[in-house]
């Protein structure tokens, strides 16, 4: 049975992630900040990162989810503070996991990252200029650390999702929300579940000629 570790694994689109790799019959652990997860801890502590690796052994699948949407506000307005601690969360927790799990995944021969990117990250959304900035580096990281493994077995993708029906988009204010879902020409928000079968088929074994990708679920926002 393959072992899967989910970042933000008990709300949104990694509690989502974790019920479709359970389904097929993956073994989940979940790491999260809510006290529900089989590991509670704050991602952007690398610390605490490692000890959680360490304790759980070797996985065959890591699954970056865990993030938030920072600040909701012009960018001139943003602070020093939130705008760090959007990276910290989403950037640099999703490095904190990659580095941690990959020696072990190198040394098996196999191994699936997928890491969970945004729209946002490749066209930018107003007000949200933190959150848009961090996961155009969690694309950035995903195309490099591709190319890094490509030959050890080991394929890392992420995916780029327009606005989700998530607890995370409840918290974005509603003008924000509703410019981003009006660029979408299927004209809805997607469904977490949607997400989900994506992820699931990223970290199977039928995908072996993918890395260093990003896979668009937008309703036809994006289009390049």
């Amino acid at each position: 049975m393959r072992k899967a570790i989910v970042t933000g694994g008990v709300s949104g689109l990694g509690e989502a992630c974790a019920t479709r790799l359970r389904a097929d019959g993956v073994e989940v652990i979940t790491v999260d900040i809510s006290a529900r997860a089989d590991y509670s801890l704050d991602v952007s502590d690398s610390a605490a990162v490692d000890a959680a690796v360490a304790a759980i052994g070797r996985v065959d699948i890591l699954i970056n989810s865990a993030g938030i949407t920072g600040p909701n506000k012009p960018l001139w307005e943003v602070t020093d503070a939130e705008f760090q601690k959007t990276f910290d969360v989403n950037v640099n927790g999703l490095f904190y996991f990659c580095r941690a799990v990959i020696p072990a995944m190198v040394d098996s021969g196999w191994g699936r990252i997928v890491n969970i990117a945004s729209i946002a990250g490749k066209e930018g959304n107003p007000n949200l200029g933190a959150y848009s900035a961090s996961k155009s580096a969690v694309i950035g990281l995903t195309k490099s650390l591709g190319k890094e493994l490509a030959t050890t077995g080991v394929l890392v993708n992420a995916i780029a999702p327009a606005v989700i029906a998530t607890p995370m988009n409840d918290r974005t204010a509603p003008e924000v929300l509703a410019h981003i879902t009006s660029l979408i020409p299927m004209k809805r928000v997607g469904r977490a579940e949607e997400v989900a079968a994506l992820v699931s088929w990223l970290a199977s074994e039928q995908v072996s000629f993918s890395t260093g990708a990003v896979y668009d679920i937008s309703g036809g926002r994006a289009t390049y």
